[in-house]
């Protein structure tokens, strides 16, 4: 019994060691910065909330599905072989356009200014990259060593397929301005951002970055990338708006109503980027399903669609060509203009003609 309690107290230890001390689990929000977002409308007893009742939550019974399913390793959860991705050189080209670089990371070039929103470059969305599924593509379109100064970084939230430790040390001395949700500063401060370089925004506050306006916008969803601090930083989408063009950047999110309160209050916007993958009906609240994803385009008032949140990592027990198979084919019944890029192949604003190949296929 004295091994046992011995062994225990160890155990625990290590565990509250590795929470405070190890890098890529971030940090919670200080005093200060949690008595600063008292005056968010959505903030109380310590945490951030959605709009409208969500959950997130499942039954034993559920939890205990989930982990079977995800334990039988079916093979069209992930490509037969790795995906081969367009070679793209991140340097300005004068045109409006949007690089979709996998999953949710996606360049951006839009009034002369070039943009990385929710950079993910790593080869595992895990604190611990050596137990978490690989990215599907061996490469990325680019080497990260060959990239120029970015002039700003757009997050949307603190999970680790959207904000990633190590892409975020190899990026943070290219960066010039990383615009985030609020609470999310924490933790790139903790990584060696320069304080002077985050700004952090709540739901309906807009901010102007040299000719862009930018507006943080809700989404219906969570944060937290460890066993303590869930919700205590936002989640949310972007409004991107320069050069006579309009973005709508969804972040991750469940269906709500308000995709046509921003469709109404900000609409219509030229390009969509929507969540569209890792989704399953046990919780949809806070992942859309694809269906949803194009309603949401509509709800938004947009008018070209790219989908993204797929095509990267497996997160679900769908098949890994689910989310634009069903899409596609939801579009098609809508009659919404979609865009189908590999990875690393631009999509212009004004293009006449958008990738439609079924690349994946």
């Amino acid at each position: 019994m004295i091994v046992f309690i011995s062994l225990l107290i160890l155990v625990l230890m290590a565990a509250v060691l590795i929470i405070s001390l190890y890098p890529p689990l971030g940090k919670r929000p200080s005093s200060l910065l949690r008595s600063q977002y008292q005056s968010y409308p959505n903030y109380n007893g310590g945490k951030f909330h959605n709009e409208i009742p969500t959950s997130k939550s499942m039954k034993p019974s559920e939890m205990a599905k989930v982990m079977a399913d995800m334990a039988k390793g079916d093979p069209l959860r992930k490509p037969s072989s790795p995906l081969e991705t367009v070679p793209f050189r991140p340097e300005k080209t004068g045109e409006a356009r949007v690089v979709w670089l996998g999953h949710s990371a996606v360049w951006v070039e839009l009034a002369g200014k070039t943009l990385l929103l929710d950079p993910m470059f790593g080869r595992s969305p895990s604190p611990f990259p050596i137990f978490g599924n690989g990215r599907y593509s061996r490469n990325l379109p680019f080497d990260i060593s060959q990239m120029g100064i970015i002039d700003a970084v757009i997050l949307s939230h603190d999970h680790y397929d959207h904000l990633d430790y190590g892409t975020i040390r190899k990026l943070k001395d290219r960066v010039r301005r990383f615009i985030v949700p609020a609470g999310v500063s924490i933790h790139l401060e903790a990584w060696g951002v320069k304080k002077a370089a985050i700004e952090e925004y709540g739901w309906g506050e807009t901010t102007e970055f040299e000719g862009l306006k930018l507006v943080c916008a809700p989404a219906r969803h969570f944060s937290g990338r460890n066993v303590i601090g869930e919700n205590s930083s936002l989640w949310c989408s972007w409004i991107i708006e320069g050069g006579g063009e309009k973005l709508f950047f969804s972040g991750d999110s469940g269906y709500g109503p308000h995709f046509r309160e921003i469709g109404g209050k900000y609409g219509p916007f030229d390009l969509t980027l929507i969540e569209c993958g890792q989704y399953d009906d046990r919780w949809r609240d806070i992942h859309m399903l694809p269906e949803q994803s194009v309603q949401a385009h509509l709800d938004v008032r947009g008018k070209r669609m790219v989908p993204i949140h797929w095509g990267a990592f497996t997160l679900a027990v769908h098949d890994w060509h689910d989310p634009i198979n069903r899409v596609v084919r939801a579009a098609e019944q809508r009659g919404v203009e979609l865009a189908t890029p590999r990875i690393g192949e631009p999509v212009a604003f004004r293009s006449e003609r958008l990738p439609s190949s079924v690349w994946w296929k």
